[in-house]
């Protein structure tokens, strides 16, 4: 179905209102429902799943520092949108067809507030998981200001869960970002990208069956999904209409499987300000901005001197990632309209130095780990990815101390590129090495095949999602801390995540 672009406006997500608030702590409640609304002016109204009734979900705003307590509630029908495929792990038959737990991406968390996927609950909690802890999740925020979003977590069901429309923005700010006088207000915006495919009543798709069905398996498990739809916060090719200023803008790759690898038409520079763990230490001037499903990146837009002027955001990344099939692609994401008189003189700035970035030194690193993204076949004949080969269920084998400092080489033996995603930390990338995937398979030995490769200007900040290119070994340095407890690690291809590719860790005293 092909949708005009650029007719629809772009919509803001509201702030989510405290139920209480005091000098010690903030308290919300925050709802999951099932409700229906327009994507597309061309489109019959959607049935979506969204928190407060808003897909996306409204943006939470907190300080750097202080305690947040929300009450998740899940408050859906028994009855999921989409196929539930009971051959995944964490979805067979004997758990309930909808469940949810929410996880704050990026968070610095206790475990028992992270979102565990098994710590899952229903409506009403009546049903729960076997991890469930409690109702009330604890957020303490010992996070630089950065970009952070929550999204469902739920093993087996995460990727139909966020299709379905769960996710919105947590936004962390402070004092020292303020006196930086960066754009804000209403010229801070965040963009939550996401492609989906509509059938022709307006409803979502989203695959009942695999390419090679296993007669008699009605199966939903993929080993990815592209729409052929790109929305921004909801809306289908948007356009938003800009003063001739700078604006900041929140990038968010929230899709399941898709890359964006953004530009603008006009061919201007793109300042980018932070990366996933927030600020860097400069800004930097480019072209274009890779975003692997779940990176995010703090971006300002220059419109001076552009009245009258449109300018399109476009994306090139094939679709699968790096390999692709062209008729995957999608050209355009939205439009800016650089059509509203200046309000007032635009003081904002784009500074010149933001905050120290300390880099990790391998030298204080104990511990070396070296893990393997892995491609498989399950019985039924479909492909399926696996974290240093191991199931979800197999036993835990990292196990950092809390404190300490490790280097992790991710040596991707498959033909996609992987985003890999720590819970509770924010790592530092320390570089990429193309090597020998047929000798490795042979003989588990590493042998380089180039040199070194430091991370993208893009990428020097602090990450919770890294890019795992095929046929390199990726290097990220991390401290473990400030909590112990239960967490897991995962390719954020909600795909590949739902099928195996996500490992529990367990930070130890």
């Amino acid at each position: 179905m092909i949708l005009s672009k650029f007719v629809d406006e772009l919509p803001i997500p509201p702030i989510l209102k405290a139920r209480e608030k005091d000098q010690y702590h903030t308290y919300y409640e925050v709802n999951m429902t099932e409700f229906k609304q327009s994507l597309h002016s061309e489109l019959n109204d959607t049935t979506v799943w969204g928190y407060e009734g808003s897909y996306p979900g409204p943006t939470i705003e907190v300080e750097s520092g202080e305690k947040v307590f929300i009450k998740w509630i899940n408050n859906l029908p028994d009855k999921h949108l989409f196929p539930v495929d009971y051959t995944v792990h964490g979805a067979h038959a004997d758990v309930p067809e909808v469940r949810t737990v929410v996880h704050v991406h990026g968070a610095c968390v206790e475990w028992e507030s992270d979102g565990y996927p098994e710590a899952w609950f229903t409506k009403g909690f009546k049903q729960v998981g076997p991890y469930f802890r409690k109702q009330v999740y604890r957020y303490d925020n010992c996070n630089r200001p950065c970009t952070q979003w929550y999204h469902d977590h739920a093993l087996g069901i995460t990727r139909l869960n966020v299709y379905a429309g769960l996710a919105g923005f947590y936004l962390i700010r402070d004092h020292r970002e303020r006196l930086l006088n960066l754009p804000g207000g209403k010229y801070d915006i965040p963009l939550m990208i996401q492609d989906k495919t509509f059938n022709k009543d307006g409803s979502l798709y989203y695959p009942k069956q695999q390419e090679k069905p296993v007669p008699g398996l009605d199966t939903s498990i993929v080993p990815e999904f592209f729409g052929d739809t790109i929305l921004v916060n909801g809306k289908v090719f948007p356009y938003l209409k800009v003063e001739p200023r700078k604006y900041r803008f929140r990038l968010l790759n929230a899709s399941n499987t898709r890359f964006y690898r953004v530009k603008l038409d006009s061919g201007q520079l793109i300042y980018q300000i932070g990366t996933d763990g927030g600020l860097m230490e400069y800004p930097i001037g480019i072209k274009e901005i890779m975003l692997a499903p779940a990176e995010r990146a703090d971006i300002i837009i220059d419109f001076s001197n552009l009245e009258g002027k449109e300018i399109i955001m476009t994306n090139d990344a094939p679709a699968p990632f790096p390999e692709g099939d062209p008729k995957n692609e999608i050209g355009s994401i939205m439009q800016f309209r650089v059509t509203l008189s200046l309000s007032n003189i635009d003081t904002s700035v784009i500074p010149t130095y933001m905050m120290p970035l300390p880099k990790i030194r391998e030298q204080v690193a104990s511990k070396v780990r070296y893990l393997t993204l892995n491609d498989n076949m399950d019985k039924y004949g479909r492909e399926f990815m696996l974290l240093d080969n191991k199931q979800w269920d197999a036993p835990i084998t990292e196990n950092p101390k809390l404190g300490t400092t490790e280097v992790w080489y991710l040596i991707n033996l498959t033909d996609d590129s992987h985003p890999i995603h720590l819970h509770l930390i924010d790592f530092q990338i320390v570089d990429r090495r193309d090597f020998d995937v047929e000798k490795y398979n042979k003989e588990r030995i590493i042998h380089y095949t180039g040199s070194t490769m430091p991370p993208e200007p893009q990428e020097r900040g602090w990450k919770d999602t890294v890019r795992a290119n095929p046929k390199q070994v990726t290097r990220i340095i991390m401290k473990f801390g400030p909590y112990t407890g239960l967490y897991v690690w995962h390719c954020h291809i909600l795909e590949h995540e739902d099928y195996e590719m996500m490992r529990p860790y367990i930070v130890i005293q």
